[in-house]
């Protein structure tokens, strides 16, 4: 599909999905329908189980075994998203990872605000080592606000002295909820997806008066860290979030990569299967997860 179609599906049908003025309730179950508009690949699995007692389904492309596992936490601005909204872009990445891929479902704010969905995310990696896999072998992926929770669950298990993931994925990272960056103004007009007067109240429903210093990474020490594997839209208004850590943790000593995709707005992996930077993108995420779960 042409990328000017998916730029309008983007602008006009899911973009208006994480527009705060709408009721939380519709805004999850019509985002949940168009998880169904990206096929997966031939042959995916799917089965709904549990980790640590969160709700998570496991999906898994076809000879997507492992040994390694994908833990993927979906963005939503910690308010909608489901493993079903994301249900093409796990199966897309299972594919890419030859893995299978655990997308939990976290709980969400208003009804649940921070640090609810943190310590969901930690129970399900817990879950994943108590149920054999090593530290080594899981890579732990997300998108936009999945994108800090995973940088939040990395923290919060080095802080505790736990072994770390193999490997971090960051999909249009949303890691700065102070709202810092001049990106989030100078792309407003070019991202398809993302509004910045939108973030704010996101903030509000999940932290409420408190700041959520786990889920400001950019302010934490960031060495010391595995690997981290970014991708990222020129075009989207969360480019300075990814652009601040790329700084933050080479001034670190860490290993971090970057792909910024010209052209693209926020979260445009979700189009994997569709678009041609999407999957390219996701290929490139794949193997290095692979990679570094390997090492």
């Amino acid at each position: 599909m042409s990328r000017s179609v998916l730029r309008l599906a983007s602008r006009g049908v899911i973009a208006p999905l994480l527009n705060p003025s709408y009721p939380v309730t519709v805004r999850r179950r019509v985002l949940d329908a168009t998880g169904y508009t990206v096929l997966a690949p031939r042959g995916t699995r799917r089965s709904r189980g549990a980790l640590g007692g969160v709700p998570t389904e496991r999906v898994a492309a076809r000879e997507a075994a492992g040994p390694h596992q994908v833990l993927y936490l979906h963005g939503g601005g910690y308010q909608v998203g489901s493993p079903t909204s994301h249900r093409g872009l796990a199966a897309h990445l299972s594919l890419a990872a030859s893995a299978p891929v655990h997308v939990p479902d976290y709980r969400l704010a208003p009804e649940h605000p921070y640090p609810a969905a943190v310590d969901d995310v930690e129970r399900c990696f817990l879950a994943l080592r108590e149920a054999g896999h090593p530290a080594q072998r899981i890579a732990v992926v997300g998108d936009s606000a999945g994108g800090g929770l995973a940088m939040a669950l990395v923290l919060r298990l080095r802080a505790a002295g736990a072994d770390l993931p193999g490997s971090i994925g960051l999909i249009s990272p949303w890691l700065d909820l102070d709202l810092r960056f001049p990106e989030l103004w100078t792309n407003a007009d070019s991202d398809a997806m993302l509004d910045p007067r939108w973030l704010a109240e996101a903030v509000r429903a999940y932290c409420g008066a408190e700041r959520c210093a786990e889920l400001t990474p950019l302010d934490a020490d960031l060495s010391g860290l595995p690997p981290i594997h970014t991708f990222v839209g020129t075009d989207e208004i969360l480019l300075g979030d990814t652009n601040a850590l790329v700084a933050a943790v080479e001034k670190a000593g860490g290993s971090i990569t970057c792909r910024r995709d010209p052209g693209m707005w926020h979260d445009h992996l979700v189009f994997a299967g569709m678009l041609q930077e999407a999957d390219d993108a996701m290929a490139e995420l794949g193997g290095a997860l692979r990679a570094d779960c390997a090492a």
